[in-house]
């Protein structure tokens, strides 16, 4: 692929659940139709290897290495259909108890990034970091696809613009986002405006990809550099495509060149 074509992308919107077979076989079809849809990247939701709500003990039960069979299987499936995939999973934590929230970029060939979510969701009654380790403030979790550059977040992460802002500081052309945006008041609201918002401010594309209803808002989404959903999925399963080009990053940047003239910068603390 040359540096200026279009990358096809696919938001993968599924229901992850307890039994981990059952998403693996689950996250092997979707891939199958969106990479008959000519899909080059293909975006999971978070925690797509095993998913109960409410978090208890299972998920440390149920927790994997990076060379574990769901990693395996996200490859195998890459080299099937020549993709990138982009999933979460709950990684094996060292203290054996909580898990890793980690999101993970494979190819064929192997792995292309891994990120682990900083900002656990303790928040609208919530509080993921009884079950789950932080991750540490590093390097920008990243990938390069069709002359494009993937930056990795998760979830609640959106709604910490100096996250966003690190990644694209490190280059992301694209942000990647898969979540598990439970539903509540506004919860709806808040997920569409926050994407639009971290497409708008960075002058990037946004992708991302939640659960579907009754326990996420759905409305995975492909969002463009000005904020305008370019393919999006409602509240239940399904699949969105669409091309991102490069061009088009150029050309919101020659008329809004806020990254260019702004007088701050993030530091992680």
């Amino acid at each position: 692929m040359s540096e200026t074509a279009a990358v096809s992308v696919a938001v993968c919107q599924f229901a992850p659940t307890a039994s981990r077979s059952d998403n693996r076989e689950r996250i092997a079809a979707l891939t199958a139709d969106a990479a008959a849809r000519g899909a080059k990247l293909i975006v999971f939701p978070e925690y797509s290897s095993y998913f109960v709500d409410p978090m208890d003990a299972t998920l440390a039960a149920n927790a994997e290495e990076l060379d574990g069979e769901f990693v395996a299987a996200l490859t195998a499936l890459a080299a099937d259909y020549a993709v990138v995939i982009v999933a979460g999973l709950a990684e094996r934590a060292a203290d054996g108890e909580r898990v890793r929230n980690t999101v993970v970029a494979v190819r064929g060939d192997g792995i292309l990034a891994v990120y682990r979510k900083e900002h656990l969701y303790d928040a609208f009654g919530q509080t993921e970091s009884d079950w789950v380790e932080p991750g540490d403030p590093g390097e920008p979790a990243t990938f390069v696809l069709g002359g494009l550059r993937f930056g990795l977040m998760t979830c609640y992460d959106l709604r910490f613009p100096e996250l966003a802002r690190t990644l694209v500081d490190a280059g992301a052309d694209v942000l990647v986002v898969p979540a598990e945006w439970v539903r509540g008041p506004l919860k709806e609201h808040h997920w569409t405006t926050l994407l639009a918002a971290r497409a708008i401010e960075n002058t990037v594309y946004v992708v991302a990809a939640d659960h579907p209803t009754p326990i996420g808002v759905g409305h995975s989404q492909v969002v463009d550099p000005q904020g305008v959903v370019l393919a999006g999925v409602g509240t239940g399963e399904g699949i969105a495509v669409a091309a991102l080009e490069r061009a088009a990053i150029d050309r919101v940047r020659a008329v809004n060149p806020s990254l260019r003239v702004r007088r701050y910068a993030v530091v992680p603390r």
